[in-house]
C-alpha cells in the first residue's frame, strides 16, 4: 500500500515529508509503548500511536520506519517534525482512535506482524 493510500483511508493530514507519499509500505503496528515497539516490532514500516514525544521519532528511526501516524488528533511539536524531516519519515495526523485507524488499514490490506513466542 502506498502512504498516499493510507492518508486517504485515514483522512489524515500530512505534517512532514509529503514528497515521500508514493513510498510503498507492507506492514504497520499500533502502539503507545515505545519499549514494546523496540522489543516486539520487526519489519514494520508504519507506526500508529497516540503518544506525542520525541522518543516516538527516535524509535521510528531506530526501527527503520518510514511513516508515523498520530491518532486522536495528537499534534507533534515542531522539534519532533524537524527530527522526522531529517530522517525522511512521513508524519501524519488523523482524528481516529488507534483501534479504528489500525482496523481501517488492516481491513484494506496492510498487514501486521505476528509475535513469535
Amino acid at each position: 500500500m502506498k502512504i498516499s493510500q493510507m492518508q486517504q483511508l485515514l483522512d489524515a493530514k500530512v505534517l512532514c515529508c509529503e514528497e515521500n507519499l508514493d513510498r510503498h509500505v507492507y506492514s504497520a503496528c499500533g502502539c503507545d509503548l515505545m519499549s514494546d515497539v523496540l522489543a516486539y516490532v520487526k519489519d514494520q514500516a508504519v507506526l500508529l500511536t497516540g503518544l506525542v514525544n520525541p522518543q516516538v521519532i527516535r524509535t521510528a528511526v531506530m526501527m527503520d520506519m518510514v511513516c508515523i501516524v498520530f491518532v486522536r488528533s495528537k499534534e507533534p511539536s515542531p522539534e519532533m517534525l524537524e527530527l522526522a524531516k531529517d530522517s525522511g519519515i512521513v508524519v501524519m495526523q488523523c482524528d481516529k482512535r488507534l483501534y479504528e485507524a489500525c482496523g481501517l488499514l488492516y481491513s484494506n490490506g496492510l498487514a501486521g506482524n505476528r509475535i513469535k513466542a
